[in-house]
């Protein structure tokens, strides 16, 4: 049985017009996509802009998180390159009982599985108590997981390495293993994974699409027929035409101007875009109101 199952968004992070991180909306935000439908939200990961903030802001939310009505229900990000940085926040968040962790490899330099290896291990040795999915993206840190590697660190660690995002695709159709949480990263791939034995989704459209994609979950596991998956792969395929950061900003700000606050180097929409995006949406008769931030 999967560990974690379910839907998941990667949550966004939303920021002050001083691009400071507004943690107090940033979690409200969390909670309602779990309103929604979403099972729970993964914050700090990519989507959250987790390597642009500040490890003191993200020790500040995690103290807030941690009284959240919904703190059972969230996976922590790391979003850093640094072991002790990274081994140091999460006993930050341990403290908190907050022990989820979605942990990607450190971007930039180059190495293969047997560096891989011997990173997690020096992880899970100095934080034992912790749960940690691994962040197959192999666009974003230079990393791609291979199967062996991942089945080696989960026999070596079985308590801890309790699952794997499949952002890069290789793995959620040929890796098996028992007691193991697989969890492709786009809705695209939501009903072909339950199918083979996936656990789930966490993906950035979840923050718009908890309706439509807690829908397509429950009825594939209520043995029910499938309406609305053919519209949720729409729409995210929708979104995977621009920058997923900047669109996803771009379409909240429609509804609640704070959205429009983005980390540089990442920034909204052109207009042109904004405006085609809107108008693809709008197509697919697609809406999502009121699931936003106050």
């Amino acid at each position: 049985m999967s560990k974690i199952k379910g839907i998941y968004a990667a949550g966004m992070s939303i920021f002050n017009d001083d691009l400071s991180l507004n943690i107090d909306k940033t979690i409200l935000h969390a909670e309602n996509i779990i309103d929604q439908g979403c099972h729970g939200v993964a914050i700090f990961g990519s989507t959250g802009q987790a390597q642009l903030i500040s490890i003191a802001e993200k020790i500040e939310l995690l103290n807030k998180l941690s009284k959240s009505k919904y703190k059972e229900n969230y996976i922590i990000g790391t979003g850093l390159n640094s072991l002790v940085e990274i081994i140091n926040y999460m006993k930050i968040g341990l403290s908190l009982n907050l022990k989820r962790f979605l942990v990607m490899p450190p971007a930039y330099y180059s190495y293969g599985d047997k560096e891989v290896i011997e990173f997690y291990s020096k992880i899970v040795e100095a934080v034992p108590d912790s749960e940690i999915i691994l962040y197959n993206f192999e666009k974003l840190s230079g990393y791609k997981f291979s199967i062996d590697c991942i089945k080696k660190l989960v026999e070596r660690f079985p308590k801890q390495i309790i699952g794997v995002k499949d952002s890069s695709y290789n793995l959620f159709e040929n890796l098996k293993l028992d007691n193991f949480s697989i969890l492709p990263g786009t809705e695209t791939k939501l009903l072909k994974g339950l199918e083979i034995g996936c656990s789930g989704i966490i993906t950035a459209t979840c923050n718009l699409t908890a309706r439509l994609s807690r829908k397509v979950f429950d009825d594939f596991n209520l043995n029910k027929k499938q309406t609305q998956n053919q519209k949720l792969i729409d729409v995210r395929n929708t979104f995977d035409k621009y920058n997923l950061i900047s669109a996803l900003h771009t379409y909240c700000a429609q509804e609640n101007k704070i959205y429009k606050n983005i980390l540089p180097p990442l920034s909204l929409l052109n207009k042109k875009d904004e405006n085609e995006l809107m108008e693809k949406l709008k197509n697919l008769n697609f809406t999502n109101k009121s699931l936003l931030a106050a």
